[in-house]
């Protein structure tokens, strides 16, 4: 039988909510799974924008062996620093070529494994242009090869369109073991495993209060919709959370994902998770 790597890829982390349900769940979840390497995504874990490097702090030392930001990422600003001293944190690939930190590495996983995390910001629906994100990630997954130079290859694709998320996954299918995507907050239920062997899911969701608006409390984005008019800030729901993501499965010799499931812990989703 071939050697399976057990990997779970978590959504955006919202707010006090969203870390508390990863400190409090992602420790027994990574003993009880047996896995191997996890990957958070920690764009809107401060305040609902960005990610401060105490609370980057708090989700590796929860268990996340790589963070992924977002269009979001230097919204708090100790993170222009921060990145640079921390390598586990993951910017946009096509965010900006003057951006700090790097949006592609190769981690060490569990039994001398190799791990590639890379992300891109999609174009469509986006609030300005980025560079183009699939030039960006040919270079990379061309450059380590799947089953070669890493056994295991993960895309993290922040965008709002599903369309463009679907299409980046059949354009790296059989190139990386995950493309998943992030930024809308609402997870979805296509996960599937492409004809090349890339496991696929257009978004991950979020780790929050699902009684909420996308993680905010309710009454400003109702207010907003109904009105047309602002009166306050929107601020994360402070309920318990739930853990919302992907778990699969990959062949060490290939690198190619054999099983996909989604993750659901906690909070008010269905509980879900292998």
């Amino acid at each position: 039988m071939p050697v399976a790597m057990k990997i779970l890829f978590l959504g955006d982390v919202m707010g006090r909510a969203g870390r508390a349900g990863v400190v409090e769940r992602l420790p027994k979840l990574r003993a009880d799974w047996g896995l191997d390497f996890v990957v958070v995504n920690g764009e809107n874990a401060s305040q609902g924008a960005g990610l401060t490097a105490e609370h980057a702090r708090v989700l590796l030392q929860a268990g996340a062996d790589c963070l992924t930001l977002g269009d979001h990422a230097f919204d708090q600003k100790d993170m222009m620093q921060f990145i640079e001293s921390e390598p586990r944190i993951i910017r946009p690939l096509n965010f900006s070529k003057v951006a700090p930190g790097r949006g592609v590495r190769i981690f060490d996983a569990t039994q001398g494994r190799k791990v590639l995390v890379t992300q891109v910001l999609g174009q469509v629906f986006m609030k300005r242009p980025f560079d183009d994100p699939f030039s960006a990630v040919e270079t990379v997954l061309k450059t380590h090869r799947l089953g070669a130079a890493v056994q295991a290859s993960i895309l993290d694709i922040h965008a709002e369109a599903t369309s463009e998320k679907m299409a980046m996954g059949h354009w790296a299918d059989g190139q990386a073991s995950l493309v998943v995507g992030t930024h809308t907050h609402v997870p979805t239920a296509d996960h599937m495993i492409l004809p090349g062997g890339t496991g696929y899911l257009s978004d991950a969701g979020m780790c929050g209060d699902y009684n909420s608006v996308i993680g905010m409390e309710k009454l400003e984005p109702l207010r907003r919709f109904i009105t047309g008019m602002a009166s306050a800030r929107f601020e994360p729901a402070g309920g318990e959370a739930t853990l919302s993501g992907v778990y699969i499965e990959t062949d060490d010799r290939t690198g190619k994902a054999t099983r996909i499931v989604p993750v659901r812990q906690g909070g008010r989703l269905s509980q879900v998770g292998p």
